[in-house]
């Protein structure tokens, strides 16, 4: 059967395209671009057209049949990428001022695909989101210009639509889909007031309470915003660029979820450290977070954010879903060493776990059968080459660049949603010509005086077992009553410190602990995990403080002022109130 799908190898050989399985031969279709100096490469985002620059020229082909469709005389053009409707291309090349300080020339250029002719072009000094965001149907185009965000209406780049403008806007995000558009914006904490992020639906842009949503926190320097697919929901990683602990040099992040009806939350994470990936599964009703000092912990959340699968502690930092949802991969690439473990997460089953030593990177590709993983330059410069994989944990295909070559990049054809129909998941490996790449396992050191005794176990940690979250039927028919929950959570809470205490108790005697566990600070102070309920306990006990001294001056014979009584007679509510929310209720 003749391969559908194409991927283009970016390198020091060259740019050239590969067929994709089964052949796994060069395409004879696309002629070998031999220049040392092809900078970018784009598809559109239905696959049929493909862009790249050579140092000399920014060229279209269309992909079935390889046909130059246009070519642009872009010499310093460094990125590329089309509209989603394939109207547009825009280029980006460095921004140069003039040599007397004036402006210099625009350096982002629109160009419509049918004419060729240019259409807008902009000064863009920065590369970081370089390219304007469009709509999936090209109805809108937005762009970050000084802190405020510019809409532009049907292409038509003469006259600005829409502005949104807060005191500074970040970062944006469109969402993703149909209309109407919404949109999450970013705008930083300055002196002492927090960051936010917020979504509108365009063009709603009135005021506060124009917005569809709204959440801040204190803690963060930038953010990650990611919109669900049916775009009812946005997940936003928060980071400091320092852990004011000293834990972690990643900085604390935390993670919240902001819903386009007005709801939001911290989701909590069980352990605590780094969170290195958060992905929504394409059926927007779940996503799974990685996260904690290794061995890191990853977990699947509802739109609640309750925990649904536990996978454990493991060897990981990236989290992949399949292009239907049905596959999760977790891995560990980067520092770690390659491990993967794919994931049937309709029936929370592990697959296979495939490893791809030194990978820098990891794709899916469109028919959700089949995976790429590759190592490149500039991030490695050694052993560069792609591998592809099915997901049961054969590898079917494994290209070495020659010694002295590099690779840069490696990249799946897209395809729209619906071209390949989701299958059922398999279990059994497919069959491969290639033997299966086990790495050697890496033998632990061991003195010469031990080397003829028998190895004992030294494992520094046991990994915890994956465990399913979802309420067992029987005991989860009926929802708890608050005072039930309640006493529940004061149990676990109780049955935590109890065995907080005896692990600490263990580690003393150990002392072995230190590497692996962040500095406990001497006193330990209570966190929610959320700052802003963290700022209402620490009022509340501002507040209950008072009510004690005053309580001291009555009972001293002290003649209490009105207001002061009243305020007396607030402390149980005060107490019931500072209870729950210690509690997470």
């Amino acid at each position: 059967s003749s391969s559908l799908f194409t991927l283009p190898v970016r390198g020091s050989e060259g740019l050239y395209m590969v067929n994709g399985p089964p052949s796994f031969t060069e395409s004879t279709a696309f002629q070998r671009d031999s220049g040392k100096n092809c900078k970018a490469v784009a598809f559109s985002k239905d696959g049929s057209l493909f862009a790249w620059c050579n140092g000399e020229k920014v060229n279209i082909v269309n992909v079935t049949n390889a046909q130059l469709l246009r070519s642009f005389n872009l010499p310093k053009a460094v990125c590329l990428e089309f509209s989603p409707k394939n109207n547009i291309l825009a280029t980006w090349q460095a921004y140069t001022a003039a040599k007397d300080g004036t402006a210099g020339v625009p350096n982002l250029q629109l160009h419509d695909v049918k004419t060729g002719k240019c259409l807008k072009s902009f000064i863009q000094k920065k590369m970081q989101n370089w390219c304007p965001c469009w709509a999936d149907d090209e109805s809108i185009c937005a762009r970050n210009v000084n802190n405020e965000v510019h809409f532009f209406e049907n292409n038509n780049f003469a006259t600005i639509a829409n502005k949104l403008h807060l005191q500074k806007v970040n970062d944006f995000m469109l969402s993703p889909g149909a209309q109407p558009t919404k949109v999450a914006v970013y705008v930083p904490g300055s002196k002492g007031a927090p960051s936010f992020v917020r979504l509108y639906q365009y063009p709603n842009f009135g005021g506060p309470q124009s917005a569809l949503a709204n959440k801040s926190f204190f803690k963060a320097d930038k953010v990650t915003m990611l919109w669900n697919k049916k775009a009812t929901a946005v997940l936003v990683i928060a980071s400091t660029e320092v852990d004011k602990t000293g834990a972690s040099y990643y900085g604390e992040q935390t993670l919240h979820y902001i819903a386009t009806n007005g709801e939001s939350a911290v989701v909590q994470l069980p352990k605590n450290g780094p969170i290195y990936d958060v992905v929504w599964n394409p059926n927007s009703v779940e996503f799974c977070a990685v996260y904690g000092f290794m061995p890191a912990k990853a977990t699947i959340f509802n739109l609640k954010c309750d925990p649904v699968f536990d996978f454990g502690t493991g060897p990981r930092n990236a989290a992949y879903y399949s292009p239907h949802g049905h596959i999760l991969v977790l891995a560990g690439f980067g520092n770690l060493r390659g491990q993967m473990e794919v994931w049937d997460v309709k029936n929370y089953k592990l697959i296979s776990k495939p490893v791809a030593s030194d990978s820098t990177y990891f794709a899916w590709c469109p028919d959700g059968e089949h995976i790429v993983t590759a190592t490149c330059a500039p991030r490695l410069r050694v052993s560069n080459g792609y591998k592809i994989w099915h997901y049961t944990g054969s590898l079917l295909h494994n290209y070495e660049v020659p010694s002295n070559e590099e690779m840069w990049q490696v990249s799946w054809q897209p395809f729209l949603d619906g071209v390949f129909p989701a299958k059922a998941v398999k279990y059994q490996a497919v069959p491969s010509e290639l033997p299966s790449a086990e790495p050697k396992p890496a033998q632990a050191y061991r003195p010469p005086a031990l080397r003829n005794k028998p190895v004992t176990s030294s494992k520094l940690h046991e990994d915890e077992p994956p465990q399913n979250m979802k309420p067992q039927s029987g005991s989860g028919d009926k929802p708890l009553s608050k005072t039930a929950l309640k006493n529940q959570r004061k149990h676990e809470a109780k049955k935590a410190a109890k065995q907080e205490a005896k692990a600490e108790a263990n580690q003393e005697s150990t002392q072995s602990s230190a590497s692996q566990n962040a500095p406990r600070s001497a006193v330990p102070t209570f966190t929610s995990g959320d700052p802003e309920v963290d700022k209402k306990i620490k009022n509340l006990k501002k507040k209950l403080k008072a009510i004690e001294q005053l309580k001291e001056q009555a009972a001293a014979g002290k003649q209490l002022e009105k207001n002061q009584l009243e305020k007396i007679q607030k402390e149980t509510a005060l107490l019931q109130e500072l209870e729950d929310l210690e509690l997470g209720l």
